[in-house]
Parts: structure tokens; sequence; C-alpha cells
């Protein structure tokens, strides 16, 4: 399947770039979320007649990404969960409840801009994740796990 890539997308390409993808990949994620385009000769009109548009829109996106990159920097969140002596969760610690935390905290972030490496946190003890805030711009996070 071609497509025309409306916006930056990670490990794919660029703002205009005519790339090949798996149709389900361009049926099920690029086309709905709008980062993409069908590779027809009115949509290629139609995208170079825009152009500019969405490279504002591209820019604006970077800038506000940065911006909250900035106060994410140096961010340190606690959270406390039910835990057995030795430090094992009764359950665990998913990006969900990172983002929560990191919410409440007053930094906006969404549970699907949180990656953890090395999964769900099953033990208490100090760990980083990383925010993935747009394809160009992502930081780290302390987060700290403790017993209640």
């Amino acid at each position: 399947m071609e497509l025309i890539l409306l916006e930056k997308v990670k490990n794919l390409g660029n703002l205009g770039d005519k790339v090949n993808v798996k149709p389900g990949y361009g049926r099920n994620f690029l086309l709905p979320t709008g980062k993409a385009a069908r590779a027809t000769a009115a949509n290629l009109e139609a995208f170079e007649a825009r152009r500019a548009e969405y490279e504002a829109k591209a820019k604006e996106q970077l800038s506000g990404a940065e911006g909250r990159a900035a106060k994410l920097e140096n961010a340190e969140v606690t959270i406390e969960v039910n835990a057995s002596p030795e430090g094992k969760l009764f359950g665990s610690v998913t990006p969900r409840d990172v983002a929560e935390a990191l919410t409440a905290k007053g930094l906006d972030v969404d549970k699907s801009e949180v990656i953890q490496a090395e999964g769900p946190f099953r033990n208490t003890g100090e760990y980083e994740v990383t925010v993935v805030l747009h394809a160009d711009v992502q930081q780290t996070v302390k987060v700290k796990v403790v017993g209640a």
C-alpha cells in the first residue's frame, strides 16, 4: 500500500515522503490517525497545495513537545503500592500508573507516551522510564516504587 506521510512517523519517514507499507498498518493505524493519506494523483496535488500548512503544523507540534520535555527534565515521581516485606508488589506498576502519577504532579503526560523498557515494574525500587512526546523528542523520568 503506497501512502503519503502527513507528519513524521518514527522508523518510517518524514513529512511528504511516499512510503510503501503493509495494508494492515496503513488501514488500521496511519490512515485513521491522520498520519498519512493514500498516494493518489488527487491526494498528491492536494498535499503539495497544503504543504506549507502541514509543515507549520509539524513545527508547532515539535515546539510544543520540546516545551513539555523541558518541564519533564529532572522530574521524579514516587508511586506507593501494596508490596510484600521482601519488596515484591501485589500487582504491577504500568505506564498508566506512571502517567497518572505525573499528571497528579502537574505534568501533562498520556499513558501512550510512557515507555517502560523492561515492562511493568513488579518490585519496589528506583526505575527510569522514557516519555516519548514526539518522534524527535523524548525525556527520561525517574520513578520510585515504594511499598505501602
